[in-house]
């Protein structure tokens, strides 16, 4: 990557943020040709690749402030998730429409959830996007948690989903569809249904009950096609909060395809609910799974900032 010593113009050059061994390598396989395509259609590109987690983070965020506003994430949905985090907070200050961020995708690694809210045709889909010059705007959502903040612009989910997902990072990762489907099993071996305490913003108390899992939703897609919100919007100022009370073993079994069509939300233990924000009521950390990572956070509360990203859909 070619960066001069002093800030950039804004300019309709992306910088791609390519992680190699997305998609157990099968990114590097692909970029080449993704890449030649773009500029053989007129899209001005600049690349760096990245070695290790956070990484992308780090090189977006130190490129926000030298000037750069288009980015191009080029691997899977924790690509995505690093940019996005590089981009924010910081990118909340900057004033003006020259001071938003553009973040385009090439889902070359396992797959990008938020990009099937606007089509089902993956890398083609993204590419005409890119060369098509389609742009929007998009809420980002804000996790507030004991440690600092994080953004991201899927879903934060936790119970059941990030149970399975903690399984599948942690055990099964390099197994691929195999392992996403041992650690579902898994996890309903394990299953549990326990309180995660939240409130909406202007509600009186806080929600106690039990439940299987709770999903804080910008986009419809978890998981490549489980549609867990299937009434969300990208750009409304709102989030879709799911919850799934407290259904036993052979309840989820039979309602499994439920998760997939949306279904899921018309059950009786299902609840969904637009908010602007979120408040937890937590003693202590928990895993969560947000845009596909894995993480344990002690949450505070999620918001929604509205518009405050374009993307390339």
């Amino acid at each position: 990557m070619t960066c001069g010593p002093s800030a950039y113009l804004v300019t309709d050059t992306f910088l791609a943020i390519i992680n190699p061994a997305a998609g157990g390598g099968r990114c590097r396989k692909r970029v080449g040709p993704a890449l030649e395509r773009l500029r053989a259609g007129g899209i001005s590109l600049e690349t760096v690749e990245t070695h290790a987690p956070g990484e992308a983070t780090g090189i977006v965020r130190e490129e926000y402030a030298r000037g750069r506003r288009k980015f191009l994430a080029v691997g899977g949905d924790g690509t995505s998730y690093e940019v996005v985090n590089g981009l924010y907070p910081d990118a909340l200050s900057a004033r003006g429409e020259d001071g938003i961020p553009t973040l385009g995708f090439l889902p070359l690694g396992t797959g990008n959830s938020f990009l099937r809210d606007f089509g089902d045709q993956g890398v083609e889909h993204a590419m005409g996007a890119l060369l098509g010059k389609r742009s929007q705007a998009c809420d980002v959502l804000r996790l507030t948690h004991r440690e600092g903040v994080l953004h991201y612009i899927n879903l934060l989910s936790v119970g059941f989903a990030a149970d399975v997902n903690i399984l599948r990072t942690r055990r099964f990762k390099s197994a691929g569809t195999v392992g996403y489907w041992v650690s579902i099993f898994l996890g309903l071996a394990q299953l549990k249904r326990r309180p995660f305490p939240v409130r909406v913003a202007g509600e009186s108390a806080y929600d106690r009950r039990p439940c299987l899992f709770l999903s804080f939703n910008n986009s419809k897609f978890t998981g490549g096609t489980m549609m867990i919100a299937p009434a969300a919007v990208t750009d409304d100022g709102l989030m879709d909060f799911i919850r799934w009370g407290p259904i036993g073993r052979a309840g989820l079994v039979r309602n499994l395809g439920g998760l997939y069509d949306g279904t899921h939300v018309n059950h009786r233990l299902a609840e969904s609910k637009k908010a602007r924000r979120i408040e937890f009521d937590l003693n202590e950390p928990i895993d969560v799974m947000v845009d596909g990572e894995a993480l344990t956070l002690h949450c505070v509360a999620i918001d929604v900032l509205p518009r405050a990203l374009k993307v390339v859909v």
